[in-house]
């Protein structure tokens, strides 16, 4: 098994740091990358000067085997990436014969008249190879040094994705007689706190190499990515498998899926594989769940609908919750929750019912903190249960964390 190359991507351009556009470009080339046995350590963005262009380009050359570039190229005067690389490298800039003919044609191709900048495009610096570009103008090209491999790139998505795929990956796979693969997956956790996983598995995580552990944190959930490497994709996935094992071994009652799954299409699989149908009765979360659970294929055999009753009056008119419940509970409270679970299951003959009321902010209600939301669920004739949670954040936070809550709860009833 060949040493893992240190790889590393480098985008150039300031539309780029301005927020102009998206680097969609050094997602899709790690990914390449990685399912070529290269791992990416660093993904860096680089306006359009020349000074930082160089200082970026040193930084590379010290701490990376293999230093990506894209953008830079084209034929304008802010075009720096050559000059820079250059300058580190200590070496000129030529024009390169093949690349000018090509671009000739492919003006000529297009009946349009090439402007004299068009021929900077056609320059590389010294030594280096050419990487054709069979969808647009400017070429790539590599250049060795050393024991770095630098590959230079347009940093237009459709012209760098056909250079790699033509030639560019062939050349870095032969430049490091690169024999490996790297395999990922991505365990997904809900109900156990980020601390608390990290924890749990705190041996596992500081006496990782291969694979690797990573936890991941997001808003109501936390995943963990596996990574292996080894000289074919079956081992890999064996080794990821074995320490899958071992996590689960000690947390696996919070796992509910892997890779792209989500809490909320594994509800909808346990719903259809039940033959269940839900409805809901949102206040806090206005209209959310149903939104959600209607965005899935084949949602209309399931979700029988939902009712946003906001306000007192209409939690009244819509669900018929009791005047004495709202006067002596409040419509923010365990009493009101459940009879909003109840009733709408009712109401739209559904064999789940499920609610949330609650208070997003910014001011308390009711007596209750900013963040106190209750959900209910009632399954046909059984008890139906209520819990009662704080969540922090704004606005828009709360109400993200409460349907993602509701979800969770629903998975684990459903689950069991």
């Amino acid at each position: 098994m060949t040493q893992l190359v240190k790889g590393e991507i480098v985008a150039v351009g300031t539309e780029l740091l301005l927020g102009q556009i998206v680097n969609s470009n050094a997602q899709w080339i790690s990914q390449e990358l990685a399912n070529r046995g290269v791992g990416v350590f660093y993904h860096t963005v680089v306006g359009d000067n020349l000074s930082r262009l160089e200082a970026q380009f040193k930084e590379s050359a010290e701490r990376s085997d293999l230093i990506i570039i894209t953008g830079g190229l084209g034929p304008t005067d802010d075009d720096l990436t050559r000059e820079a690389a250059a300058n580190v490298m200590g070496k000129d800039i030529i024009q390169d014969d093949e690349a000018l003919a090509s671009i000739e044609a492919y003006y000529a191709r297009n009946n349009q008249q090439m402007t004299p900048n068009n021929k900077r495009q056609a320059r590389i610096i010294e030594g280096g190879d050419l990487l054709h570009n069979r969808v647009g103008m400017a070429p790539g090209f590599v250049v060795q040094q050393g024991q770095k491999l630098w590959v230079f790139l347009p940093g237009v998505p459709r012209e760098m994705k056909a250079i790699l795929e033509d030639d560019g990956f062939k050349y870095i796979e032969k430049y490091f007689n690169i024999n490996q693969t790297i395999q990922s997956r991505m365990l997904r956790f809900i109900g156990i706190g980020e601390s608390q996983l990290e924890h749990d598995l705190k041996d596992l995580i500081e006496g990782q190499s291969n694979p690797t552990i990573a936890p991941l944190a997001s808003a109501g959930e936390v995943g963990l990515r596996l990574t292996a490497r080894s000289d074919s994709e079956e081992k890999a996935v064996s080794l990821i498998e074995e320490a899958e094992q071992e996590i689960k071994k000690r947390i696996g009652k919070y796992c509910y899926g892997t890779d792209q799954d989500t809490i909320q299409s594994k509800v909808m699989q346990l719903l259809r594989e039940k033959e269940l149908t839900i409805s809901a009765a949102e206040s806090i979360t206005g209209g959310r769940f149903t939104d959600t659970l209607v965005s899935f294929e084949g949602a209309s055999s399931i979700c029988k609908g939902g009712i946003v009753s906001y306000s007192n009056e209409s939690k009244k008119s819509l669900l018929d919750i009791p005047e004495l419940i709202l006067g002596e509970y409040g419509a923010i409270s365990e009493a009101c929750a459940m009879s909003m679970a109840v009733n709408v299951s009712e109401k739209l003959n559904s064999d789940i019912g499920i609610s949330f009321t609650g208070v997003a902010g910014p001011d308390p209600s009711e007596g209750q903190e900013v963040g106190t939301v209750y959900i209910g669920i009632y399954v046909d004739e059984n008890q139906p249960i209520v819990k009662c949670f704080h969540f922090n954040g704004d606005r828009d936070m709360i109400r993200h964390r409460s349907v993602k809550k509701g979800y969770e709860l629903l998975y684990n009833l459903l689950k069991s």
